[in-house]
């Protein structure tokens, strides 16, 4: 079987990708387009499935439209997803509701009566993912416990995959996010479904990532512009794309992203957790893994900044990084904690708000620029060091998401985290991940080792040595302010409670 084309999807928090490759991994075509983020509260962060699935054909037709593809043009597509959301779904195969996305942190109390009552760090060795309002156990108790039990639980991705193909699975990247698999098993964990007070058979059956999940309907080919024997292969997480993507899946080889959110990843032989919790282990293929930790609070924290803080325009935001290279290292004894958003790793405290910590008359809106862009340099060295622990040592990092669009936080990245950072030839990672694993799906490729040749990277961009150890210093002190604060976040949350 022949195709002409090779087309990487990906779902995003706030916007679809779609690429068109050549089995050389070269690119013909590609567009994006950009759907609803719902945040109709405090904590709260919504997607609707039928935004995202719409937007995901018309984001995919477009890109396949300047490659000049034929109604019998036969293509394979593979899709990239975001970890850790989750709708209810009716017997009729449509959303009762909106998805609750990874930035939802709305299951607090839930995570917190799952570590009472449950040992919660035998659920993190088996699942790879530690207790969090984020992942599903705690997201499902919540869901039930106000008034959105279903009959059926699903993904964004595996709704845009049944939108595309009429078939409900679950690849095993998106589901070892779930925090409801048992990694070693490969199969959902009895344990976990218990706290999340659900059955298997609500959940969509487990394949592999590569597996194709069958052909176009008539409806989605006719939407495409393409042949009905176009295959779709069930693809993985964003994340563990983003490594593929980005060529990063030998030994020692880390991908160190900033985008919205921001994660460091490692690729493994085999499912790791880590003694103190601080890192989660999903899937990849063909029996690779990816150790890593993410947080919450990368670029969404600069725009915030930005927007709200400063009160600048949004077309501004290079105006703003510029600013901050203005101001000196340190800026001038103002520190930032990036928790807008609440924290993941490494200590996956959900209750942390964001801290702006030193402030003075002498203070201005460049020496808040540098103080954010710092604070998530920091959360970015706290979560390096967790990975290179577990999965390390880290012999070379790659720089994915939009920072690396910044020569100033390029470098200022690089001195903070103490590691040389190399661009790949390509950025959109996730996407070329999907539709390599599209190629390997339909039996274009043979295998992962494959797809090394379709991407390079940059000369170096090296630490600064004496910059690098003032930062070392800093970091420190970053991290007694943060240990500082930190009996303080759950008061805040009583009071954010209690005023509504």
């Amino acid at each position: 079987m022949t195709f002409a084309a090779f087309l990487g999807i990906d779902l995003g928090t706030t916007g679809v990708r779609a690429l068109v490759v050549d089995l050389d991994g070269r690119t013909l075509g590609e567009a994006a387009q950009e759907y609803p983020l719902h945040t109709p509260r405090s904590g709260w962060a919504e997607q609707d499935p039928r935004e995202v699935s719409d937007g995901a054909i018309a984001c995919a037709r477009r890109a396949l439209r300047k490659v000049g593809l034929r109604r019998r043009d036969r293509v394979a597509i593979g899709f990239s997803g975001t970890f850790h959301n989750v709708a209810p779904f009716g017997l009729d195969d449509e959303p009762r509701g909106r998805a609750l996305i990874w930035a939802d942190t709305r299951a607090t109390h839930e995570a917190a009566w799952i570590k009472e009552h449950a040992d919660a760090s035998s659920l993190y060795r088996r699942t790879g993912c530690p207790v969090h309002p984020m992942y599903l156990p705690a997201k499902l108790r919540w869901l039930r416990a106000n008034g959105l039990a279903a009959p059926r639980y699903r993904s964004i991705k595996e709704y845009v995959a049944f939108r595309f193909t009429g078939e409900w699975v679950c690849d095993l990247s998106v589901a070892s996010g779930t925090g409801l698999l048992a990694m070693e098993r490969r199969a959902w964990d009895d344990g976990a479904l218990g706290l999340a007070e659900i059955d298997a058979a609500v959940l969509s059956p487990i394949v592999d990532t590569s597996a194709a999940i069958g052909t176009l309907t008539a409806a989605a080919a006719t939407a495409l512009g393409v042949s009905a024997d176009s295959v779709v292969v069930a693809g993985a997480g964003d994340g563990v794309l983003s490594s593929l993507g980005a060529g990063t899946i030998g030994l020692g080889q880390a991908t160190v992203t900033i985008g919205t959110s921001g994660a460091v990843r490692l690729v493994t032989d085999a499912p790791r957790t880590d003694r103190e919790g601080r890192t989660w282990c999903y899937y990849l293929a063909e029996g690779k893994w990816v150790v890593g930790a993410a947080i919450n609070n990368g670029g969404i924290a600069l725009r915030w900044a930005l927007e709200k803080l400063c009160r600048f325009p949004s077309h501004a935001y290079d105006g703003f990084i510029e600013g901050a290279s203005e101001a000196p290292i340190g800026a001038t004894a103002l520190f930032f904690l990036p928790f807008l958003t609440g924290e993941r790793a490494p200590y996956w405290n959900a209750e942390a708000r964001g801290v702006l910590f030193g402030l003075s008359i002498d203070h201005d809106h460049r020496h808040i620029a540098r103080a954010v862009m710092e604070g998530i340099g920091y959360r970015m060295r706290s979560i390096a060091l967790a990975v290179d622990s577990v999965a390390g040592p880290i012999a070379e990092a790659r720089a994915t998401g939009g920072y690396t669009r910044s020569p100033f936080w390029m470098q200022l990245a690089a001195n903070v985290l103490n590691l040389p950072l190399r661009v790949p030839s390509i950025q959109e990672a996730s996407a070329l991940g999907a539709a390599e694993l599209a190629m390997i799906g339909v039996g274009a490729l043979p295998d992962l080792a494959a797809t090394e040749r379709f991407v390079t990277a940059s000369k170096p961009v090296a630490p600064e040595p004496a910059v690098a150890a003032r930062y070392a210093e800093l970091f420190d002190e970053y991290m007694r302010l943060y240990w500082s604060a930190t009996p303080h976040f759950s008061s805040l949350t009583a009071i954010r409670e209690s005023t509504g």
